[in-house]
């Protein structure tokens, strides 16, 4: 829990996040403790993984994913990782990792997932792993910079995943 707690008190990770900081490590189990539970359904909606360094084991972020309604067959995904390691393809490879969960054990046809259009990182994470982006949302998310538009992006089931 104290991992988590640093992880959502980075002020680079809150940049692009609507969550922001939590007060203290009450608050991030008030936040994490409802992920917990999802995760121990016997029908889990809405998963929450650990990011974990491969050779250390070492948390370095979540990745969460929403199922959408069965008609639709489609999820959200998002995910947080410590500043430490941006840059190093870890984002990149949770995200595939998410993407094949999806596609080939849940059977989805679509995931979809939402950037800040400012958080280049996020962006470069979203095009690497082949979803395209579709949308662009207006002042939609409320950051403590002000209101941020939003890039919308999404890959099908049938499109040409990218493993990098």
């Amino acid at each position: 829990m104290n991992a988590i707690h640093a992880l959502h008190s980075l002020t680079e990770t809150d940049r692009y996040n609507t969550l922001g900081i939590p007060d203290d490590i009450k608050a991030t189990k008030k936040i994490i403790n409802p992920q917990i539970t999802a995760n121990q359904q016997q029908e889990i909606v809405n998963y929450t993984f650990a990011v974990e360094e491969l050779n250390t084991g070492t948390f370095i972020g979540l990745l969460g994913f929403k199922l959408g309604s069965k008609k639709y067959n489609n999820a959200e995904v998002y995910y947080k990782l410590n500043v430490d390691y941006w840059g190093n393809g870890y984002a990149t490879e949770a995200l595939n990792l998410v993407l094949d969960f999806g596609f080939y054990n849940l059977k989805l046809h679509r995931i979809v997932a939402g950037c800040a259009i400012e958080n280049i990182g996020s962006i470069k994470v979203l095009e690497k792993v082949g979803m395209t982006r579709e949308g662009h949302a207006r002042q939609t998310l409320p950051l403590k910079s002000g209101w941020s538009d939003n890039y919308e992006y999404a890959i099908l089931e049938t499109d040409e995943r990218i493993k990098k």
